[in-house]
């Protein structure tokens, strides 16, 4: 249906794309139009437009099909979240229908390639009627195989553009034709005819010689780049999968007292539902009955959970970690928080510029260059009286030696090379495309909890009374705590089982809810909890352990209090400890000429506590945000001129990472985070994102070459075409060494290492 309300927007899915250029292309012509403002995104496939109300959707489509491609309204993702992947219908299915021809296309150029470039090179192979076999092999590979190639040089050739795509299908239809043209009316197809295996410059009868081999062997090594690049790009709307993946998947009603199992679907605002221990909340709602503590870190960031009781808002996703609650739901489906949050990495995602592919800038100056050269010398031999059938060769000839085969295998060698040396070092690299960025890259900001932090509660410092020794405090503490399901309570018993070894059993155990816990341990009558859990019982605590409070709080620590039989005897201190190695990579980070800046949704006293542990400047951190909050810092830090790298691992940091520059995600956090990123660090280990910058300025270094060389060899051998000296085996040569110093120079990322730590 046309919507046409003023200043409405849409999105449309793009279809027909091959590169970066044809997004480009696009975005033009649709901004062109009146009243329309457009964003197209070459990796996810979509063009979100604004446009006024006097344009209609059916305009904007048919626009982008004059344009040469194809355009829709995609499916709308229906919410609330859904049990069962869609894997059927929509996006989905065309992405996977669209891999699937590429495959095809890839497995039939590879296997009759092969033995077209073994009989073109090895004279031993040529047999009487070995070019009519060469023959046979390769057209399918040039017309059925390559048939993307041409319908995209003949897209680009209606708009006056040249890409990559226009180089491969010149090249290679130039090679098929003269080879076809040399077999039936030259000399090519008679009995027994060979090509020596000699690279002697001299002027040859064109007539007698074939390029077969270079068609089909240029074709199947730029396929093998194209499938690879498309694997890699199918998962651009992941992040949006994860993110949905998060939700309780049921929910129990009550119905008059009654428990009722159902699909969270079936929820509706105004529904009561039950939410036991260890369970997430469904939806988005108020707490009618009970007390808990609800873990909220994956969307907020917040390390310490929130206690919350009758009256206090709840979000669906989180995790219920203490008691039962009854929740009323207030928000359900698309406008929850959950769906709010997928709904900003979406915007974030979509309004990132898709890196330009580096082979497609220089083949717009390079394809008219070469073009230029062979009419240029068809004119120049024809001029010079050499007869038709020399001047013909000779510009077939640059056309032919001008499309490097090495071109197909130069982003995607050293990529592989250099993802797999990634994964040997905790790192994965998504795509080409995040590579561009970590060159530009000034600024890095960093998540707190789960990246800095070790995003769990730990038992950090231990004060005590004059006549109170630690390890007593921790075994009379510790074995009460250890009969709470309260996160901090965990991070207590822990820390003193590690301490002390086993800890004794409590009797008369009761939890205070949001105080504390008390009970008998040992014969001892034990407190702990809230400095107000001990007043209640009219223990004070003295002056030395009411200062070690003070000073933890004003650190952002959670101070505990300690008492048993009418006196306090200690103060435990707890709270998200930074892992050891972030101070060092911070240090490094510094190194690679960026600037730290540390994000968090906690509040400002436990973020600065933690920068100047990490040796970050209280001017550099940013506190108190929510997820939105955290997209428009990234937002704001653009704006101000910076290139933004962003290092996240929760649910919370996912729109943020799709809005940066780059993203690196921790490889130990949500699912939804390391969808939204463009680096994965698997480790977990802040030192990996420097090792994953340098990493991946490395990995960029040697595509840069590899470009640099595909062209060199080849572009080496254009004079020799242009004199007519230009023999089979000088271009097959051209091509085997462009492709062998490719492989070669991208195996030197083997060699990458990490800083010495």
């Amino acid at each position: 249906m046309t919507t046409t309300t003023p200043g409405a927007e849409v999105e449309l899915a793009i279809g027909g794309m091959t590169c970066a250029s044809c997004a480009a292309r696009i975005e033009k012509k649709l901004n062109r139009m009146d009243g329309v403002e457009a964003t197209v995104n070459y990796a996810t496939e979509k063009a979100r437009v604004a446009f006024r109300e006097d344009v209609a959707v059916s305009d904007l489509i048919a626009t982008v099909e004059a344009t040469g491609y194809t355009a829709r309204e995609p499916e709308p993702e229906p919410l609330p979240i859904r049990t069962e992947p869609d894997t059927g219908s929509g996006t989905a299915q065309e992405e996977s229908d669209e891999l699937l021809h590429l495959r095809r296309r890839l497995t039939a150029a590879v296997a009759l390639a092969v033995p077209v470039i073994a009989m073109a090179m090895i004279p031993a192979l040529q047999f009487t009627y070995w070019q009519w076999l060469s023959l046979t092999l390769a057209a399918p590979v040039v017309t059925y195989a390559a048939r993307p190639f041409h319908k995209a040089a003949w897209t680009n050739a209606k708009h006056g553009a040249a890409t990559m795509d226009t180089l491969i299908s010149v090249g290679t239809s130039a090679a098929f034709l003269w080879s076809l043209w040399a077999l039936f009316f030259g000399t090519a197809g008679t009995p027994g005819m060979t090509h020596p295996f000699e690279l002697t410059i001299a002027r040859a009868d064109g007539a007698g010689n074939i390029y077969l081999e270079v068609a089909a062997g240029v074709t199947a090594f730029v396929l093998a780049g194209r499938y690879f690049e498309a694997r890699s790009k199918r998962k651009a709307g992941a992040a949006l999968k994860a993110l949905l993946e998060l939700g309780a998947k049921e929910v129990t009603l009550l119905h008059d007292g009654r428990e009722e199992l159902v699909p969270v679907g079936d929820l509706r605002a105004g529904d009561r539902f039950l939410v036991r221990p260890g369970e997430k909340i469904a939806t988005d709602g108020v707490v009618v009955e009970g007390s808990s503590a609800v873990d909220a870190s994956m969307l907020t960031g917040e390390s310490v959970p929130v206690e919350v009781g009758t009256g206090d808002a709840v979000t669906g996703a989180t995790l219920n970690a203490g008691g039962r609650l009854v929740v009323e739901a207030t928000r359900v489906g698309a406008d929850t928080q959950l769906a709010r949050m997928a709904k900003l990495v979406e915007d974030a995602q979509n309004g990132k510029a898709a890196a330009q592919r580096l082979a497609d800038r220089i083949s717009a100056v390079f394809v008219p260059v070469v073009i230029a050269l062979a009419l240029g010398t068809l004119g120049f031999w024809l001029g010079s009286g050499a007869g038709l059938t020399a001047a013909f060769t000779a510009a077939v000839a640059v056309l032919i030696i001008a499309c490097p085969c090495a071109l197909g295998l130069a982003t995607p060698t050293a990529l592989m090379v250099g993802t797999g040396r990634g994964a040997q070092l905790g790192i994965l690299i998504k795509g080409p495309e995040v590579l561009e960025t970590t060159r530009k890259i000034d600024t890095i900001v960093l998540d707190k909890t789960g990246t800095v932090t070790t995003g769990r509660m730990a038992l950090l410092a231990v004060h005590t009374a004059d006549d109170t020794g630690e390890d007593e405090v921790l075994r009379l503490a510790g074995a009460l705590e250890h009969s709470s399901e309260h996160p901090v309570a965990r991070a207590v018993a822990s820390g003193a089982a590690a301490r002390v070894g086993a800890l004794p059993a409590p009797e008369d155990f009761a939890n205070i809810a949001g105080l504390g816990v008390t009970g008998v341990v040992e014969g001892h009558a034990v407190l702990v909890g809230r400095e107000k859990l001990l007043a209640e019982r009219a223990v004070l605590l003295p002056g030395d352990l009411r200062r070690a409070k003070a000073e933890a709080e004003a650190a952002g620590r959670t101070a505990i209090a300690v008492a048993w039989d009418g006196e306090a005897r200690a103060v435990l201190e707890v709270a998200d400890a930074v892992k050891e190695t972030s101070p060092e990579a911070v240090g490094r980070l510094r190194a690679l000429g960026l600037t730290p800046i540390l994000l968090t949704g906690d509040n400002r006293a436990v973020a600065e506590a933690v920068a100047a542990e990490v040796g970050i400047a209280p001017q550099y951190v940013i506190a108190e945000v929510m997820p939105q909050d955290k997209v428009d810092a990234v937002k704001r830090l653009q704006e101000e001129g910076r290139s933004v790298a962003m290092v996240g691992d929760g649910v919370n940091d996912a729109a943020a990472l799709a809005q940066a520059d780059l993203g690196l995600a921790m490889g130990t956090g949500a699912d939804a985070a390391i969808e939204a990123g463009d680096l994965t660090l698997v480790r977990g280990d802040l030192n990996a994102a420097a090792d994953a910058i340098r990493l991946s300025r490395r990995t960029l270094g040697t595509i840069r070459a590899n470009l640099f060389w595909a062209f060199a060899y080849n572009v080496a051998a254009l004079p020799l075409a242009a004199a007519g000296l230009l023999n089979p085996m000088v271009a097959g040569a051209a091509m085997a060494f462009s492709s062998v110093f490719v492989v070669g120079n991208s195996l030197r990322l083997r060699g990458f290492q990490p800083i010495d730590r």
